[in-house]
């Protein structure tokens, strides 16, 4: 009762822990998900901020060069206009000395209706300093337009003596003037458009200070981000290191208790075989010896008397033989004193003759001088294996080979049995066999299927098991 409770009890800790475990991973996992979705939104919220301020610059942008465009277009239909219009009128008032065609009075008013177009065209997003100018320039060319209806109606006589006086007096400055606050208005939409740039080049800055903000950001993000994950990784590796490196203790710990295990049923083996031999074996030869003088001792009338010891005799000679036949299955004295050959030998004969099965036993270039060890664990896999393909497969032939090479020594038992699937029917007999050959360094396969009887091969290096092997 004692050793139960104390068996049982670290169960409830080891689930506890486990428990806690589980938790504190799903702790990390969720920690680990949520930081990797923010990382990732802080990414695509930076390039989409990004990207819709690029938009916002390039459709401001648009539109700045637009209205300098517009305004320019504008001015520049002013600014020839007036000098058409000044041309037009020079060559009217100077036509007699020109002695060339002059313009038609029509032409120079739609010239000037010209002029008022192109000032009404003018955009309408104006500010103070440009409407003024554009008022003052709208007052000039009213004043133009007055003083031209005036010279339209000059006569030819008149137009000749007056002409050079109006053109030095009035068209000259005029023409001058319209095109000085022509160059003013030009100056005003040059420093505007300045202007405009510079605060299109700042929300630009401000735009590129706050992306590197938000790429440091994710950048020490995802640095953290890093550190954190490589620091729980080399954690688990850690902790698998440790589970493996415990989990490795605990195969050779298993490894070196069945190797304990083997040796000790091997040596139970051979000193129950001794006893049975040397002490049941002659004290029921004793017994058969003493039964055979008290047969001589009785009358030879007595036949009831005669029948009793006849039967005594008869049991104690099965028991003799029985006593013999375990002791060799138990531990063969002439795997010692013959070999290993004689022993494989000597156990076909005997699963030949309890069984309907024949085997044959084949070697070649087989030693006597193998180690025990050697002999032991190919002589019990051999029995191991005839024993299954008799009691279990129903096979009526089987060949044991034994086959040593310069560095490994092969057995091979093959049957016509059954057969069965190796990798879903695995017994106590295989991993016996397995652990067995896997002790000596060696490798066992099994060949199966079910209908086509089995091959059992093991493969011994010669320079593990013939040294002597070492267990804690």
């Amino acid at each position: 009762m004692h050793a139960s409770a104390k068996d049982t009890a670290p169960a409830p800790l080891s689930s506890g822990h486990d428990s806690q475990s589980k938790e504190r991973a799903r702790k990390v996992r969720a920690l680990l998900f949520l930081s990797f979705g923010w990382l990732l939104a802080l990414l695509i919220g930076a390039g989409t901020d990004a990207l819709l301020s690029l938009r916002q610059l390039d459709t401001v942008e648009r539109q700045v060069s637009s209205r300098f465009s517009a305004r320019s277009q504008a001015l520049s239909t002013i600014v020839v206009s007036v000098r058409v219009y000044d041309d037009q009128l020079e060559r009217f008032l100077l036509q007699d000395q020109l002695r060339a065609p002059s313009p038609d009075p029509s032409d120079i008013a739609n010239k000037i209706a010209e002029i008022r177009d192109a000032l009404r065209g003018f955009p309408s997003d104006q500010f103070p300093e440009e409407q003024l100018l554009l008022a003052e320039m709208q007052n000039l060319l009213l004043d133009q337009e007055n003083s031209v209806a005036t010279v339209l109606t000059w006569r030819p006589d008149a137009r000749q003596q007056r002409a050079q006086q109006f053109i030095g007096e009035q068209l000259l400055p005029w023409r001058t003037h319209i095109l000085e606050i022509s160059q003013q208005i030009s100056t005003v939409d040059g420093k505007r458009l300045a202007d405009e740039n510079l605060a299109l080049a700042l929300r630009f800055q401000s735009m590129e200070e706050r992306l590197v903000w938000l790429v440091a950001l994710a950048l020490i993000a995802g640095v953290l981000m890093s550190l954190v994950c490589g620091w729980y990784i080399l954690r688990l590796e850690r902790q698998g290191r440790q589970r493996y490196q415990a989990l490795a203790r605990s195969r050779l710990e298993l490894e070196s208790l069945s190797a304990r295990l083997v040796e000790a049923q091997e040596e139970e083996r051979r000193s129950i075989s001794r006893e049975l031999h040397d002490e049941v074996g002659q004290s029921l030869g004793a017994l058969l010896v003493e039964v055979g003088q008290l047969t001589k001792l009785v009358p030879p009338e007595d036949r009831v008397t005669q029948a009793q010891i006849t039967h005594i005799k008869s049991v104690a000679e099965t028991a003799v033989k029985s006593i013999r036949d375990i002791a060799l299955l138990l531990r063969p004295p002439m795997l010692d004193d013959l070999g290993l050959v004689p022993a494989l030998e000597w156990q076909a004969r005997e699963i030949s003759r309890r069984s309907d099965m024949e085997v044959e036993v084949q070697s070649q270039n087989v030693s006597e001088e193998l180690g025990d060890e050697t002999k032991v664990t190919i002589y019990r896999l051999v029995q191991e294996a005839l024993n299954n393909a008799a009691t279990h497969a129903s096979a009526k032939n089987a060949k044991v080979t034994a086959l040593q090479g310069p560095d490994k020594i092969t057995v091979e038992i093959t049957d016509d049995g059954d057969g069965f699937d190796p990798e879903r029917k695995r017994g106590m007999g295989i991993l016996g066999m397995e652990e067995r050959v896997r002790r000596l360094g060696g490798s066992l396969t099994i060949q199966s299927a079910p209908g086509k009887g089995a091959t059992v091969t093991a493969e011994l290096p010669l320079h593990l098991v013939d040294s002597p092997v070492n267990h804690p």
